[in-house]
C-alpha cells in the first residue's frame, strides 16, 4: 500500500506568493477570495515579467527569433492546459480569453448549429452567470427552451432526477465541475453517462475546478470542458477550451480574423485546422506564459495534495462557522471544496465584509454571480469565504474571530 503524501505546507507556500508577505506594520493579509481570482506566484509574476524583458513577438508571422518564441510560448500553454486536464490531443484544446469566453464559443459555434427550435438545453439552478446567461441567449435565438435542474437542501444535484429532465429533446447539457456558490461537486459520471443515452453533449465549467482537483476529460467523456487561467494561480485574460477534436472540426469559427485562415480570397476563404480557426487575432502570449508557468507550479505541488488540502480546510471552515451566533450556511454539501457561502443573522453582507476588510480579512460579499442560487436559498445575497492552498487554519480562526467583531461593531 503506498504511503499518504505530506499534506501540502500551506504556510510555507505564502512565501511564495508577494502579496500575501506582511505588511510593512507587521499585519498578516487574510486572504478568502480565491474563488474570484487567485493571487499569484513569484515564479508566474516573474515568468510574465521575463517574457517581457527579454523581447516579444506574434505568432505565426514572424520568422525572427522573437516571433518564433512567442509562437512556442504558446503552444507551450497549450500542451500545459492539455496535461491538466488529461486531453488526448494537443488540438483538442482552444486558447481563449477565459472560461466566459470559452463558454460562449461552445454556445454560438456548436449552439446554433445543432439547438433547433423545440429543442432542451438543460442547466443547473447552481450555475455562475457564465454558464447560464450564455444558453438563454442560444435558447432565445433558436426557439428552445432552456430547463433548469433544481438542487436538493444540501445545494447539491440529485442524478436520479435527470431520468425526468432529459429527453429525446435535449440537446445539451451545460453544469458546474464545482459550484460557485456552496462548493458542491457535480455528478459528472452519471451527466454523461446519461446525455450519451439521447446523444445530447456535455458542457463542464470547470472555473472552480481546475487548479483544485485532478482532472481527466477523456475518462470523463464530457464534450466540452472551459476553464480560466487567474482561478488557478495564473493572468487574467487567458483561458481554454477542451472540445472533443471531431466536434470542434465540424464547428465553425467564431470570430473572424488574421491567424484563423487557411487560404483568403476576393471572394471567399478557407479556414485554418482546428484549434487555430477559433484564436483570430493576435492571441495572449503573456497570458499564455503565465498560465503554463502556473500549471507547472501546480503539478510540481500534486494537485491530490491540493485537493486534500482543499477539503479539509472547508470542512474545518464549515464547522467552526458554524458555532458562529447567528450565522446561517447556505447547504450542505456532504463534499464542499474549497468554498463556503452563509449569512450573518440580518446585517447586509457589504456591511460584514467593510468590517472584515478593515481587519484584513478580504472576502466576497454579493450574490457571486449565482443569483438562482441565492434564490434557491431564500436569499438575496451572502458572503463567502473561498480558499486557495496558501490558506491556513489560522486564516479560518481569524475569520471567526472578526465576524464576531463585526456584530459588536454592526450592534445585532
Amino acid at each position: 500500500m503506498a504511503e499518504p503524501r505530506e499534506p501540502l505546507p500551506a504556510e510555507r507556500l505564502r512565501l511564495d506568493f508577494p502579496a500575501l508577505q506582511p505588511r510593512s506594520d507587521g499585519t498578516r493579509l487574510v486572504y478568502l477570495d480565491s474563488a474570484a481570482t487567485t493571487q499569484k506566484p513569484a515564479c508566474v509574476i516573474d515568468a510574465v515579467t521575463n517574457y517581457y524583458r527579454q523581447g516579444v513577438g506574434n505568432v505565426q508571422r514572424g520568422a525572427h527569433a522573437l516571433g518564433a518564441r512567442a509562437s512556442e510560448a504558446h503552444e507551450s500553454a497549450r500542451a500545459a492546459v492539455q496535461r491538466l486536464l488529461g486531453a488526448r490531443r494537443a488540438d483538442e484544446v482552444v486558447l481563449t480569453s477565459g472560461c466566459t469566453a470559452a463558454i460562449n464559443l461552445v454556445a454560438y459555434a456548436y449552439g446554433d448549429e445543432h439547438v433547433q427550435s423545440g429543442d432542451e438545453v438543460l442547466v443547473s439552478a447552481l450555475e455562475h452567470h457564465s454558464n447560464l446567461l450564455p444558453w438563454q441567449r442560444l435558447c432565445e435565438r433558436r426557439g428552445a427552451r432552456l430547463r433548469l435542474w433544481m438542487p436538493n437542501a444540501a445545494g447539491e444535484l440529485d442524478p436520479d432526477a435527470l431520468e425526468a429532465l432529459v429527453t429525446e429533446r435535449t440537446r445539451l447539457i451545460a453544469v458546474a465541475h464545482v459550484t460557485n456558490s456552496v462548493g458542491s461537486e457535480s455528478p459528472l459520471g452519471q451527466v454523461v453517462e446519461r446525455a450519451r443515452r439521447v446523444g445530447a453533449r456535455v458542457l463542464v465549467d470547470g472555473a472552480q475546478a481546475a487548479g483544485r482537483c485532478p482532472i481527466d476529460v477523456s475518462a470523463l467523456g464530457c464534450d466540452f470542458y472551459a476553464l480560466s487561467g487567474h482561478k488557478l494561480y495564473g493572468p487574467a485574460g487567458i483561458g481554454a477550451l477542451y472540445g472533443r477534436r471531431e466536434l470542434l472540426a465540424a464547428m465553425p469559427p467564431l470570430f473572424s480574423g488574421g491567424g484563423m485562415v487557411d487560404e483568403v480570397g476576393a471572394q471567399g476563404s478557407s479556414f485554418a485546422e482546428v484549434p487555430r480557426r477559433f484564436e483570430a487575432g493576435t492571441p495572449n502570449v503573456e497570458g499564455a506564459v503565465g498560465l503554463a508557468r502556473a500549471i507547472e507550479y501546480l503539478e510540481a505541488l500534486g494537485l491530490d495534495r491540493v485537493l486534500e488540502h482543499d477539503l479539509e480546510l472547508t470542512r474545518q471552515a464549515r464547522a467552526a462557522l458554524a458555532g458562529v451566533p447567528g450565522l446561517v450556511l447556505l447547504g450542505a454539501p456532504a463534499r464542499a471544496l474549497g468554498v463556503v457561502s452563509f449569512v450573518l443573522g440580518d446585517m447586509h453582507p457589504h456591511d460584514v465584509s467593510t468590517v472584515l476588510d478593515q481587519a484584513g480579512i478580504a472576502l466576497r460579499a454579493g450574490h457571486h454571480c449565482a443569483s438562482l442560487a441565492h434564490a434557491f436559498f431564500g436569499v438575496t445575497a451572502s458572503l463567502r469565504a473561498s480558499f486557495g492552498l496558501y490558506n491556513t487554519p489560522a486564516d479560518v480562526a481569524a475569520l471567526v474571530a472578526a465576524l464576531g467583531r463585526a456584530r459588536e461593531v454592526l450592534g445585532r
